[in-house]
């Protein structure tokens, strides 16, 4: 059973926070209150979860609300009676960090140090408050041909996103130290599944090639990637929330290296098999363009600490998860219309190009 009966989810309408909101509903039996806030910024999406608005009425509440602000979040928690809050919010995509990092400072930085400010306020209070930090394995930098991260690996982030990650981590764990409050962290490996907003890797390739664009990869194509499955990381939240070690960080991995190049062409093949066409069909839409700035070369996570101390593990393998996702994005045309739309496809012209 669950420890928790009020949770505050900061950025739910994202993907990650979104399919996290429907795993605790539809997955779990916690049978208490689930409170969104989420500023909607132009990966917030109100539609991934239009059906759960619904179907749980009386046990979801949304609030379209900026982290950073410190007296309306306070509201909201002592309003609710919130005991946990779990903490995705962010802005997360590495390109737009190099693009204008300022929104990185104030969102990833400036925003959990107004969470942990109402936390820390109510834990004064003698309210008990569990905080779990969403980050990152950007945050430790590149690895060589061979090794993992572990939770004890030093921080190296290369890049504004990773940076910013990086210090709402030690702000997060300052504020155990200093104050007391009861936290736990998780840094994941690359997420992937449905809901996932068009501007990274696998959904920005399968959207371009239903609409026939080429598909760019950066550099030679061999920086190398672990792959986690969404659902899979919801439950490893879900397990840390509930039965993690407070002041403990556990990293969560899908434990499938795969390098860029070798994913792009997996997923040519399977949309090509999906969509009955030939086999080569989408690979002929490949082409290379000038890497990213800082490109880290290669991540991999180490997740046997939370495999031991709590008994998770990956229930979807890599080759069900990558058919799963291009399928979720095959029949659901609507959606990706709709989040294409507006200011993220503006940015999407100028910085990808439609490169026909």
């Amino acid at each position: 059973m669950s420890n928790f009966s009020s949770v505050l989810v900061t950025g739910g309408c994202g993907f990650i926070g979104a399919n996290f909101i429907r795993y605790l509903f539809d997955e779990t039996d916690f049978r208490g209150k689930i409170i969104n806030i989420d500023c909607l910024t132009y990966s917030g999406n109100p539609e991934n979860l239009s059906d759960i608005v619904t179907k749980y009425s009386d046990r979801y509440v949304f609030e379209k609300l900026d982290i950073i602000n410190y007296q309306e979040v306070c509201r909201v928690v002592e309003t609710n009676k919130v005991d946990l809050i779990v903490h995705f919010a962010a802005e997360s995509h590495v390109d737009r960090s190099i693009h204008g990092p300022g929104e990185f400072v104030q969102t990833n930085i400036v925003g959990t140090f107004s969470l942990l400010e109402v936390v820390r306020k109510l834990h004064a209070e003698g309210k008990k408050i569990r905080f779990h930090h969403v980050s990152t394995d950007e945050v430790f930098g590149s690895l060589g041909e061979t090794g993992k991260f572990l939770e004890t690996t030093p921080y190296d982030p290369r890049s504004p996103y990773s940076a910013s990650k990086a210090s709402s981590d030690m702000l997060v764990r300052a504020y155990s130290h200093t104050y007391g409050i009861d936290i736990t962290i998780s840094n994941c490996s690359n997420n992937y599944g449905p809901y996932q907003f068009p501007e990274k890797l696998l959904p920005l390739m399968i959207c371009n090639m239903l609409s026939g664009k080429n598909l760019p990869v950066y550099g030679d194509g061999k920086n190398i990637r672990d792959w986690l499955y969404v659902r899979d990381h919801c439950e490893a939240v879900w397990m840390i929330a509930n039965k993690g070690k407070s002041g403990q960080t556990y990293n969560v991995g899908g434990e499938n290296e795969w390098t860029n190049i070798d994913l792009l062409n997996s997923l040519c093949e399977i949309s090509a098999e999906l969509l009955k066409k030939p086999r080569d069909t989408f690979k002929k839409l490949i082409v290379y363009v000038p890497d990213r700035p800082g490109h880290d070369r290669r991540y991999a996570i180490d997740c046997e600490k939370i495999k031991k101390e709590l008994g998770w593990k990956q229930s979807v393998t890599f080759a069900e998860g990558l058919r799963k996702t291009v399928e979720w994005y095959h029949n659901n045309l609507t959606w990706i219309e709709h989040v294409k739309s507006g200011e993220y496809k503006s940015w999407l012209e100028k910085n990808y190009g439609e490169r026909k």
